[in-house]
């Protein structure tokens, strides 16, 4: 009790708060998010996600070597396909020539140990925009993950160490797992979205890539945001059917998800700071608003306090800049 315990005392000075901090910000725990575009020479800023830019080949090659110089230890590769290519059978998904399988080769053979997560979902390659096969207007589970574990294996071949799947589809975890077993991949890890919510926060991703469903929306899939309990079984059952890690997305204004998975599961626990997170921090920044370095690392610091190992961000590389 006061006077016998002061609070503020170990606050008084930045070296002595330093040294009682509870939580802390490493290089190493976040994986960076990379879009990929054909052609050369490319890298073009993505309008609604300042400095964030979709790259081709030659430039994510350049920007893996400038990542892991900086610490940084693993990226998300998403693939911008063209129109042309896009069918609603995903076809070009499983091209072992296709831009995401090229991307995985061009990482690996840039920087060998860096950790390639790539993510799995339909949406991209859908003329539908959604996530799923579309049959008479409806997302059809269980013909999407026999194309999903096709996909998951094909990243596999080309380098990929964590396939992602990001799409809900109900068993294509477990679906992933036997196709990965049974080509010989028994060591790819399988990251999944595992309490993917249907939430707004989403837009500026699918401006970067073109893939807004064309029709709808995803709430036949993505969870219901409303729901707590919820992600803690579909968490549960993924890991069952063979998950490594398991992620929640968005993150901020699931928290609450985060710090209950922390306390129930064993397995690595990653959050997505969103597209939608990260646009509104920069808006505001931009307004003069707040201060986009200090807000960022307070959100980066609340990933973290409640549970995450892993954090997807697009602010990563201005954290670790900070980290020095």
């Amino acid at each position: 009790m006061y006077p016998i315990r002061r609070k503020r005392r170990l606050r008084k000075s930045a070296a002595l708060r330093d040294l009682v901090q509870e939580t802390h910000i490493h290089p190493h725990d976040f994986i960076v998010p990379l879009f990929v575009v054909e052609g050369k020479g490319v890298k073009e800023e993505i309008p609604s996600m300042p400095n964030i830019y979709r790259m081709s080949l030659d430039e994510i090659q350049k920007e893996v070597g400038l990542l892991w110089k900086m610490g940084l230890k693993g990226v998300l590769v998403f693939a911008k396909v063209e129109d042309r290519l896009k069918d609603n059978a995903g076809t070009e998904a499983l091209n072992p020539d296709g831009l995401m399988q090229r991307a995985i080769q061009t990482i690996k053979a840039a920087v060998p140990e860096m950790v390639v997560f790539s993510d799995v979902a339909l949406d991209p390659y859908s003329s539908f925009g959604h996530d799923g096969i579309v049959e008479n207007n409806t997302i059809v589970n269980d013909a999407t993950i026999d194309v999903l574990a096709q996909m998951a294996r094909s990243h596999a071949q080309a380098g990929a160490d964590v396939v992602a799947p990001s799409d809900m589809m109900d068993g294509r975890v477990l679906h992933i797992r036997k196709a990965l077993e049974n080509s010989g991949f028994p060591d790819t890890c399988i990251m999944s979205y595992a309490a993917k919510y249907a939430s707004s926060f989403y837009g500026p991703f699918r401006d970067a890539l073109d893939s807004a469903p064309g029709f709808g929306d995803k709430k036949t899939y993505q969870m219901n945001p409303a729901n707590r309990k919820e992600a803690m079984d579909e968490v549960l059952l993924d890991i069952e059917e063979g998950a490594d890690l398991v992620m929640v997305k968005p993150g901020l204004a699931y928290l609450d998800i985060l710090r209950d998975l922390h306390d129930i599961i064993d397995v690595p626990l990653a959050v997505y700071q969103v597209s939608g997170e990260y646009a509104m921090l920069r808006a505001a920044a931009e307004k003069g608003w707040l201060d986009y370095e200090t807000v960022m690392m307070e959100q980066l610091l609340a990933f973290k306090r409640a549970g995450a190992s892993i954090i997807a961000s697009y602010s990563a590389k201005d954290a670790v800049a900070l980290l020095g």
